[in-house]
């Protein structure tokens, strides 16, 4: 099954009060919830995860990385190699990573710290800027905390958000993949009733991966499958709950709106709930991929983005944007399409992988 992947809420900030009409009536919940132990069965056996080394964990982040660091660092490498430090090297630098999609903002930022280190230390070569732009963006990517993904609550609740076709069920599946590897009872809520097939989708996930899911038909209240999914959880004592949601456009303001819906259901059910917004981007998609992220920010708080796609992608410079401009972590990283693929963000294996020399070169 080589493709069979293809891709804190903040507790100071009380949640927005809801009325009853927004909740389901109980009896109108147990006619149109279903629970799904056994789901209908793939038609591909799932692949067994092998241990993960250190050496083979560096593999993965080298392989994913290597478009960008083709792109990036690779050219700065050899273009500064060999040539004495001058004012013009940061010029082209900039050039290099504004074509990266690091952003104006964030490249600004880089440019301004590696000027100011040169003020101190006098390099003599223009080389040395390759080791300072790897430091610098270090301690850019390190500003922002990456605790575990999953906390001491129980049952604990995350919420994934995105706009279609960023990867967000495959997201959801890699996660499940790996809490039930961990030993962690999931609970999947299929709250996409927008879509077409998307409930259908990961019934299939959940029959395969073995794990029970929580659904209501096509066109129904999304809030009403998220009030079914938290209380299922509680009764059935789940550790985990990832709560799908529509792939809504962040410029329609109604789908919006209903999202919010769905959160402050959530918050209501389970105090302290949603214990995790994650925000799904596609990072083939550069800088648009932040527009998304600001609107999803304006109506609730995002607790970190999990960035897909990035093996495929020569602009994954919008990595340092997203933690710089953003000011929320980067929880996971899509490195391909395997369940291994989906790593828990590194600063120091994403410098480490972006700034590795490739065989052959000095």
């Amino acid at each position: 099954m080589a493709n069979w992947f293809r891709r804190k809420r903040d507790p100071s900030v009380p949640a927005e009060p809801i009325s009853q009409e927004e909740l389901p009536h109980a009896e109108e919940i147990e006619s149109s919830a279903t629970l799904t132990a056994e789901p209908e069965p793939a038609t591909e056996e799932f692949p067994v995860q092998e241990e993960l080394t250190q050496e083979k964990i560096q593999s993965v982040w080298r392989r994913g990385l290597a478009r960008l660091r083709r792109a990036l660092t690779t050219p700065l490498g050899q273009m500064f190699r060999g040539r004495p430090f001058s004012e013009e090297i940061f010029d082209e630098l900039e050039e290099a990573l504004l074509a990266a999609d690091v952003g104006v903002q964030t490249t600004t930022t880089l440019i301004e710290r590696l000027r100011e280190r040169c003020r101190r230390e006098k390099p003599k070569e223009a080389s040395v800027l390759r080791n300072y732009l790897k430091d610098e963006m270090l301690a850019l990517l390190q500003k922002q905390p990456n605790p575990p993904l999953v906390g001491e609550t129980r049952p604990w609740v995350i919420l994934m958000v995105g706009v279609n076709g960023v990867g967000k069920t495959t997201s959801i599946a890699k996660l499940t993949s790996r809490f039930s590897r961990e030993g962690k009872k999931v609970l999947l809520v299929a709250a996409d009733t927008f879509r077409a097939a998307a409930i259908e989708q990961l019934e299939v996930w959940a029959g395969q991966l073995g794990v029970d899911l929580i659904k209501h038909q096509n066109g129904a209240s999304p809030a009403a499958v998220a009030f079914d999914g938290i209380r299922a959880a509680l009764a059935r004592k789940a550790d985990v709950v990832i709560i799908d949601t529509a792939g809504r456009l962040h410029t329609k303001a109604p789908l919006m709106e209903e999202l919010k819906k769905v959160y402050r259901v959530i918050a209501r059910e389970l105090p302290g709930a949603p214990h995790e917004v994650l925000l799904v981007l596609d990072a083939s998609t550069g800088q648009n991929a932040l527009s998304q992220a600001y609107a999803f920010q304006q109506s609730f708080s995002i607790t970190g983005v999990i960035l897909a796609k990035l093996d495929g992608s020569a602009k994954g410079g919008m990595a340092l944007a997203v933690v710089d401009r953003l000011g929320v972590p980067i929880r996971c990283i899509g490195l391909g399409e395997k369940e291994e693929d989906l790593q828990d963000f590194s600063p120091e294996n994403f410098t480490e992988a972006l700034f590795s020399l490739a065989e052959g070169e000095v």
